[in-house]
């Protein structure tokens, strides 16, 4: 087996297929693009090689023949017609400002002009836009390609700032208003993004794109399959726990049968030879982690929720769905599909631990906002269970809980409310990459959380005093007897009751025993 050059950071097709990086064929995914359409619109989460796909397009309409020598659609190309193709970019600008659009705009359409020898004639990005497309037709007699990567971007940098988001918008449906005027000049065009502002009026102006983010036939046109793995990257595999490279960095999911590796974080891998949450630190938004924190968004929920394919579909302003806003970023995932009376309904949870880990520790940051402790915290936690020390658990809580500022619960709504406190607890332990089973079923009822570590199964229920029945938490646990699902395993199983006050702001009881 050959090793080659591993394309980390690189969205160029002419470099990774010139100088000998590996290249995981995605071409029969174009080639059935091509067949069933015109307008398309795709959306997946950032670095998962939508920037290549676009230029993957640009050099087989340019007719870069060498470069898909090899390639499933190299035989069924026409290499004698060459098109013209405006590629707009908008994944390396910075739109934090009212006027940064409108900048970024004058830059690349410069550029367009002067590579197509065009003298400027217009001001307006939209102005430039439209008669650059016409302009190019009459040129070369044949029909234009629109490429745009990261559609959305100019947008989804301004969220914090409503204002200039709304700006943005308004803008960038002008710009896009272009592409459906030019139907007699254009021949194939593609957006893609992270999102899609779909009721909002930017789309209004693109009603004619197909959306294939949820079609099944193209859940594999980004990311890397078990198939590139085997037949591409075997020789980076060398070394590596298969299982283990499927547990980190598997799981992605938009309708398929097939689930993709995330692109950006296998590279990573391959390169450090290290388990790590590479995609997640390489940029975490921080308008995520506050908007799950000020819709008081439990930690433990976000491992199994339910939406529709609109609601999926639905990226606003003014009002962004939870699950919309977790989904098309990446940090939740299609794990199941049921069908309703309404069409499918989707079960969303984290892709793989490599998400499970990043997004509990970033939220539990936020969460404790001390994170010198929240580490000595996590580090004594893991301790602790590996010696299957609980009465080490209770004091490393409860000193915990009591370490929060007062200011802390006087400032931030969040932490009246009874899932702050189970979310605290359970992010702990899903940051430290723990197996962990959440209101699992039995004959007897719903058992708030298992966790599973070396061998041990540890069985919790939460109560807060102020909000539930009287009767411990342990007791609970003793008379619904939800051990009984794990004594078939023959492993050591521990009952924890913990009670919380919102009085005290502490745990009130925490009760362990063998069962």
């Amino acid at each position: 087996m050959v090793r080659r050059r591993l394309p980390l950071g690189i969205q160029t097709f002419r470099e990774i297929r010139g100088e000998g990086h590996y290249y995981a064929d995605k071409t029969p995914w174009i080639g059935d693009l091509l067949d069933r359409g015109k307008y398309f619109f795709l959306s997946r989460p950032r670095r998962f090689g939508k920037s290549l796909l676009l230029d993957t397009l640009k050099e087989l309409f340019e007719g870069s023949e060498p470069l898909f020598r090899g390639l499933r659609i190299h035989e069924r190309w026409d290499w004698s017609v060459r098109r013209p193709v405006v590629r707009l970019d908008f994944a390396g600008g910075s739109f934090g400002r009212p006027e940064d659009l409108e900048a970024d705009l004058t830059v690349q359409f410069d550029e367009l002009e002067r590579r197509f020898r065009l003298a400027p004639r217009y001001q307006r990005p939209r102005d430039r836009f439209r008669r650059l497309i016409r302009a190019l037709h009459e040129q070369t007699g044949r029909r234009v390609t629109v490429l745009v990567d990261e559609y959305d971007k100019p947008i989804l940098d301004a969220l914090a700032r409503a204002e200039v988001a709304t700006a943005h918008r308004e803008a960038l449906r002008g710009l896009y208003g272009v592409i459906k005027a030019s139907d007699a000049h254009l021949w194939f065009v593609l957006l893609t993004g992270v999102s899609k502002f779909t009721k909002v009026r930017l789309f209004s102006e693109l009603n004619n794109l197909t959306d294939v983010t949820l079609d099944p036939r193209y859940s594999a046109i980004c990311g890397y399959t078990e198939g590139d793995l085997d037949s591409v990257f075997a020789p980076e595999l060398e070394g590596l726990d298969r299982d283990l490279v499927r547990d980190w960095y598997d799981g992605y999911s938009w309708g398929g049968p097939e689930r993709v590796y995330n692109p950006y974080a296998l590279l990573r891998l391959f390169d450090s030879r290290r388990f790590e949450a590479h995609w997640f630190e390489s940029g975490t938004p921080t308008f995520l982690l506050e908007t799950l924190i000020r819709r008081r968004v439990s930690s433990p929920s976000l491992a199994e929720r339910r939406s529709t394919r609109d609601l999926l579909s639905v990226f606003d302003i003014e009002r962004i769905g939870t699950e919309a806003l977790l989904f098309q970023t990446g940090y939740l995932t299609i794990t199941g599909e049921e069908q309703g009376r309404r069409g499918a309904l989707y079960r969303l949870g984290y892709p793989n631990r490599e998400v499970r880990i990043g997004l509990n520790e970033h939220l539990l940051r936020e969460l404790v906002r001390n994170p010198e402790r929240q580490q000595a915290n996590s580090l004594r936690l893991e301790r602790l269970l590996e010696a299957h020390d609980c009465a080490g658990l209770e004091e490393l809580f409860h000193a915990f809980f009591a370490s929060i500022p007062y200011e802390w619960y006087t400032k931030n709504d969040i932490a009246r409310y009874e899932g702050y406190y189970a979310s605290v607890f359970y992010s702990y332990f899903a940051a430290l990459g723990y197996d962990i089973t959440l209101e699992d079923s039995s004959n007897h009822g719903r058992l708030d959380m298992a966790v599973r570590t070396g061998g041990h199964v540890y069985l919790f229920e939460f109560k807060v005093a102020e909000m539930t029945a009287a009767g411990s938490a342990l007791a609970q646990l003793r008379e619904r007897d939800y051990a009984a699902k794990y004594r078939g395993r023959g492993e050591p199983i521990h009952l924890v009751g913990v009670e919380f006050s919102r009085k005290t702001r502490n745990i009130t009881a925490f009760e362990f025993e063998a069962a």
